[in-house]
């Protein structure tokens, strides 16, 4: 026979039961009870475990019916003892109780109002930076993913974006140093230039050029210290043309993605990566576009570095190409939901810095 728990958050009536019946059997028990033995004290309990389902005002109900739960005891046992200092004390014990609970509510109740509005902020704001990106673009087939490292963080310095030219899709795929909330305005700064220059026919080289151009000039503008390379952003950025399998890519000191081709999963390393973006001259580098191909049916996974240097409780780094092979039939959604769940898994919930992940697909065509 299956046992079925009741959600007493949700089940209001349930939820004022449990601690009515509880004070009912207290004071049956204790006025059945030899006079030796005192139950009253146990009353606390009834609006001690409200709190852990109910608001202020249900606490705040119980608190008063163990009150006069007490004064019942008082009446029933022995009328002339309902003043006495014994019962006095426990009344008073119970009122006092019974407040604190109640302004513990008040202040729970507070707190998460405040928690949801920081909350909707976070969101408005993931919405307005990390802009949701297309299921499908041109010949392909899209899904993403964000996974915050801060628990009440959506944003942080990773960031992924899309922008379409006449032929091709273009997608990027940036890390910023560090985590959290504090570096979603310099992550910003490179979506920013990637959605005004992105969509232009510009060679992707020269794209990148101009990126680093703006990240570099935006991150020595906002700068509070004058030391060089304390602000960087690894980023690559890749083309898909649509009716080419020839992709483009440039890499600056960002992690390879991975190719899935025929049930096998590989690495696509840049063999001349340029530096990070941002770090002034250090930056100004030659940026050089490697070519690799991606067929029909391939699929392709760019991530941050937020993944692979996931360590499990023992400090091993998440072996992402591994885990990969065992996926290599799926959809790009149901990978990223499989990779999801299987990096968490091995954190034991919790990221030690903000992932991202996108994963492309080229759809077959009618006539392949």
């Amino acid at each position: 026979m299956a046992l079925r728990f009741v959600d007493l958050r949700r089940s209001p009536r349930a939820a004022v039961l449990l601690p009515v019946a509880l004070l009912i059997t207290i004071v049956v028990v204790d006025v059945l009870a030899p006079p030796h033995i005192h139950l009253g004290p146990l009353l606390v309990a009834a609006p001690a475990i409200t709190p852990a389902f109910g608001g202020a005002r249900l606490t705040a109900f119980v608190a008063v019916l163990a009150v006069a739960a007490q004064a019942v005891i008082a009446v029933l046992r022995d009328d002339r003892q309902l003043f006495s200092a014994n019962h006095q004390a426990q009344i008073v014990a119970l009122v006092v109780v019974g407040a604190s609970l109640v302004l513990f509510c008040l202040l729970r109740e507070r707190r998460n109002r405040e928690l949801r509005q920081v909350r909707h902020v976070s969101e408005t704001a993931q919405r307005l930076i990390l802009r949701p990106l297309p299921k499908r673009i041109g010949p392909l087939r899209v899904a993403s993913l964000y996974l915050g490292a801060e628990a009440e963080a959506r944003i942080g310095g990773d960031v992924y974006a899309v922008e379409r030219t006449d032929s091709s899709t273009r997608l990027l795929i940036g890390d910023a140093r560090g985590k959290g909330m504090p570096l979603a305005g310099e992550a910003a700064l490179l979506l920013d230039a990637f959605h005004l220059a992105g969509h232009r026919q510009a060679p992707l080289d020269a794209l990148a050029a101009h990126l680093n151009s703006s990240v570099t000039w935006s991150l020595a503008d906002g700068a509070e210290s004058d030391e060089p390379g304390e602000s960087f952003i690894t980023a690559a950025i890749v083309e898909i043309p649509d009716e080419d399998d020839t992709v483009r890519m440039v890499d600056c000191g960002h992690p390879p993605p991975i190719l899935v081709r025929d049930g096998r999963v590989s690495t696509v390393e840049a063999p001349r990566p340029a530096p990070p973006m941002g770090l002034g001259e250090l930056s100004a580098a030659h940026f050089h576009v490697e070519e690799f191909t991606l067929g029909a049916g391939d699929r392709l996974l760019l991530y941050t570095d937020g993944v692979t240097e996931a360590r499990d409780p023992e400090g091993v780094f998440y072996p992402l190409a591994a885990r990969m092979e065992s996926w290599t039939d799926c959809h790009v959604e149901a990978l990223l939901h499989h990779l999801k769940r299987d990096l968490l898994a091995h954190t034991g919930g919790r990221l030690g810095d903000d992932a991202a992940l996108v994963a492309v697909e080229r759809q077959r065509t009618s006539a392949q």
